[in-house]
């Protein structure tokens, strides 16, 4: 008799119903279910490596792109890149809200993914065919500002490919490291050890990515071509789609649990309803709050009643006519569950944290602007036949990721440890604050870097505006900003993924994203400002066209001087932050929860 059959006998046996059967078979089949594991891994990860590929190998040379094929002044092209890294870096607080909310994170992706290889292809037909961009023009051309432009029509194609691109960033940003965290079952030892070697191969294969498009990539657009240069990252997106469907029948699909703004929202409508409601006053307050057993489709942490913002704790207060007598809320506008709040109020602690990120990236957003132009007037020479591309310069700081996060992990972290007692030598928010001040220092050095090319070049003056003096100069400032980057960067993403409530990791991770588009947009209002501000009739603007005569060190002063109130602003709601923490608990759902991977499982939690 095969299995199925006993299990028919035993149904019948017992007197259960075949309704009761099938649930019972149902559940069977949710405790059972496998996840992906590494299985899926080479999948999502070879997907989300031709992505980059892609992605990154299409803006690391943008600058260049736009001023020497497109002939636009270097302010004009710079204000393109922010604003288009502003609405690219903002796109996913949408996307995470459509695929936690009606899509899944699978469809995101995949739909993210089609938009991406629409807007690669517009780009590349920028300079594949004459007609969508303006006619070349020799470098003495360019330097004597003799190029005739790109017309609106041309920048009006680039720009239909670049919205492509943003929006299918919406879709892969927030979507690509929750979805691969998705695969593994975070209750069991080798699920967690998955989850962490998961962002280790994560990370690693970005920053491979960042090292091929920033050489190999850079230097095909830069000396081959750029119509190759654009079509190879395209390919890889092309790859990327193809790599990412194969492996469809092998992923596990977290199903959408509805939208985190509403129940955001609810917190705040059911707090000022009961605002004027006064707490108890005796000490034990123990059944007051409506607080049900967690029930979802991932493993969440009961997160512990806080004393902050204690306003918003009204919600949670039950009174009389909210709940019916079943238990279950008969207005979630007027109650809320403790849980809510608390998740709510992780979001209020974390906000001034997430501030001063946006000023943070503020100058890591001029490596791919003006450094770029800087090294366009030097000297980029390795040898008589090699000149390195001007957009290959930011492999310094990459290099320098490379290089120290290792030797950070294994060296620096345990002697740390040693002193700190803390697990991660010194806490999150220390390792940003340090971020902070690499950054200062390399706009300061930048800016002395900065005057002495510019000295040199006045004092040999050439047709192209070239100063006699090697690009390693810039070396200097690009190997602080990869110091910047390792702390500062890396330490907001664990931060991040760390101290927002579990089910928000999307949201997380778009909100990371976002600190890059103000960032950007903070950069494009402070090189407006610049531009129309410091020209006077006897000299031109610090940021014109020319920067041989503009003063681009005095910029980078400016830059400097913010990040210096940035990081007063960021020490002082970093002393007040309180870290999440989480409740021990071992709740089991109720008969009544539905199926789907909603409720079969226990619901283990625990300390951060």
């Amino acid at each position: 008799m095969s299995e199925e059959d006993n299990k028919t006998n035993h149904y019948e046996s017992n007197g259960l119903s075949s309704s009761t059967k099938e649930k019972e078979q149902n559940i069977e089949k949710v405790c059972n279910k496998k996840p992906g594991g590494w299985k899926a891994m080479p999948f999502i990860l070879g997907n989300e490596t031709f992505e980059r590929l892609a992605a990154f190998g299409l803006f690391a040379n943008f600058m260049v792109y736009l001023t020497r094929e497109f002939h636009l002044d270097q302010v004009y092209a710079s204000n393109i890149l922010n604003m288009w890294g502003g609405i690219t870096n903002f796109a996913p607080l949408l996307g995470a809200f459509i695929s936690d909310t009606y899509t899944g994170r699978f469809k995101a992706i995949a739909f993210g993914s089609f938009f991406s290889l629409l807007g690669m292809t517009a780009v590349t037909l920028t300079a594949w065919l004459p007609q969508l961009h303006p006619p070349s023009c020799s470098p003495q051309q360019q330097a004597l500002n003799q190029c005739v432009k790109a017309t609106n029509s041309h920048v009006g194609f680039l720009f239909m490919g670049l919205i492509f691109l943003s929006i299918g960033s919406s879709g892969i940003r927030p979507c690509s490291i929750p979805f691969g965290v998705d695969q593994f079952d975070p209750t069991t030892e080798e699920g967690k050890k998955g989850i962490n070697s998961f962002f280790n191969w994560y990370y690693t294969s970005f920053t491979v990515v960042l090292l091929i498009t920033q050489t190999v990539i850079v230097y095909i657009q830069d000396s081959v071509s750029w119509v190759f240069g654009f079509a190879i990252p395209t390919l890889c997106m092309f790859c990327s789609i193809i790599l990412f469907f194969v492996g469809s029948k092998i992923y596990v699909h977290v199903k959408p649990e509805g939208s985190i703004f509403s129940s955001i929202a609810q917190v705040f409508v059911a707090s000022f309803r009961k605002r004027k409601v006064e707490f108890p006053s005796e000490k034990v307050v123990d059944g007051i709050f409506y607080d049900p057993p967690l029930v979802g489709s991932a493993i969440l942490s009961k997160l512990p009643s806080t004393n902050q913002f204690r306003v918003l704790d009204k919600g949670a207060l039950i009174m009389e006519g909210d709940l019916n007598q079943d238990g279950s809320i008969v207005n979630n506008w007027n109650l809320v569950s403790i849980q809510q709040v608390e998740e709510v109020k992780c979001l209020a602690r974390i906000f001034p944290i997430w501030a001063a990120g946006i000023l943070g990236f503020t100058a890591m957003a001029q490596v791919a602007t003006f450094i770029v132009s800087q090294a366009m007037k030097m000297d980029r020479h390795l040898g008589p036949n090699f000149q390195i591309p001007a957009g290959s310069l930011q492999v310094v700081s990459f290099i320098v990721i490379g290089l120290w996060v290792p030797f950070y992990d294994q060296v620096c972290v345990p002697a740390l440890r040693k002193i700190t007692k803390h697990e991660g030598g010194i806490t999150l928010l220390q390792r940003i604050g340090i971020g902070m001040v690499f950054s200062i220092i390399a706009m300061i050095v930048a800016g002395l870097v900065e005057k002495v090319r510019r000295d040199v070049a006045n004092s040999n003056p050439n047709p192209l505006g070239i100063a006699p003096m090697s690009v390693m100069w810039l070396f200097p400032q690009l190997i602080l900003m990869g110091f910047c980057e390792a702390f500062n960067i890396i330490g907001l993403i664990e931060f991040f993924n760390r101290q927002f409530p579990d089910h928000m990791r999307s949201i997380a991770n778009a909100l990371f994203s976002c600190s890059f588009a103000l960032a950007n947009y903070v950069s494009s209002i402070l090189v407006i400002t610049v531009h129309n501000v410091t020209g006077t009739h006897s000299h031109p603007d610090w940021l014109t066209n020319d920067i041989n005569v503009g003063r681009l060190d005095y910029f980078y002063y400016l830059l400097a001087g913010v990040g210096v109130f940035n990081l007063v602003y960021f020490l002082y709601v970093s002393q007040r932050y309180h870290y999440k923490g989480s409740v021990d608990i071992l709740e089991k759902p109720t008969q009544d929860v539905e199926l789907g991977a909603k409720g079969e499982l226990d619901y283990f939690t625990k300390d951060v």
